[in-house]
């Protein structure tokens, strides 16, 4: 090969490394932020869940079994009389009972019933009856997922103009002029906070009549995130 051949050949590759660094300089980004947003409302609960139970002891396992049996099923059948509550049963388990030399003295059965409704007086006035038979496992409120999707569907433009703000302020910190946003992501969630609650409980398995418990269902916040990269054009 020529001198003149190689001399063209070395420029003709200087002139391609040229065009790459061209190219991975137009690619590279400078001045990018990661930034975060979050806008919240605070929700009442709409939705309750009770859970209750049957317990007892017997040394005929099969003779425990069957009186845990017709007792929830007669709990199922009066829970079965209001509208509105969705009825599910729960975990149940039996453990032998030790006596002093470590000998079976007889047998231990507990079984769950769990009740949830959006109407918090039916369920209220059910588990008042229900308790005349079985005790309280817990009572708990939340927000149901319905309500909350929709809050968070309000809050999604709260939350782009709060990303908005912040990414103006942060281009103003930098002296830019403007900024690109690169990417940008929406995520809801909520926060369940302690519910108080109060219940008129006392003796409640030896009135005749059963007292509706009192409650106070409380409110959780829901929230939705902006989490963004910009990328801020300097003057």
């Amino acid at each position: 090969m020529s001198s003149i051949t190689r001399l063209a050949a070395v420029v003709s590759l200087g002139f391609a490394a040229l065009g790459s660094a061209a190219v991975s300089a137009e690619e590279a980004r400078y001045n990018q932020i990661a930034l975060r947003a979050e806008v919240s409302q605070e929700v009442a609960h709409d939705l309750m869940q009770v859970t209750l139970y049957s317990e007892a002891q017997h040394k005929d396992p099969a003779k425990l079994a069957a009186g845990i049996t017709a007792s929830m099923n007669e709990a199922l059948q009066q829970a079965r009389k209001s509208s509105g509550v969705t009825i599910s049963l729960g975990s149940r388990n039996s453990y032998p009972v030790y006596d002093d030399d470590q000998r079976i003295s007889a047998w231990r059965e507990r079984a769950e019933i769990r009740l949830e409704s959006a109407d918090f007086a039916t369920l209220s006035k059910l588990t008042g009856e229900l308790l005349q038979q079985l005790k309280m496992g817990s009572m708990s409120f939340s927000v149901a997922n319905p309500t909350q999707k929709k809050t968070e569907d309000a809050l999604l433009q709260d939350a782009i103009n709060a990303f908005k703000a912040r990414a103006q302020l942060a281009t103003t910190a930098l002296g830019g002029k403007s900024y690109k946003l690169v990417s940008l992501s929406l995520n809801g969630g909520g926060f369940q906070r302690p519910q108080p609650m109060r219940m008129q409980m006392e003796s409640m398995s030896m009135a005749k009549s059963a007292p509706t418990p009192e409650i106070e269902a409380g409110s959780s916040q829901v929230s939705v995130n902006a989490d963004g990269v910009i990328e801020v054009q300097m003057p």
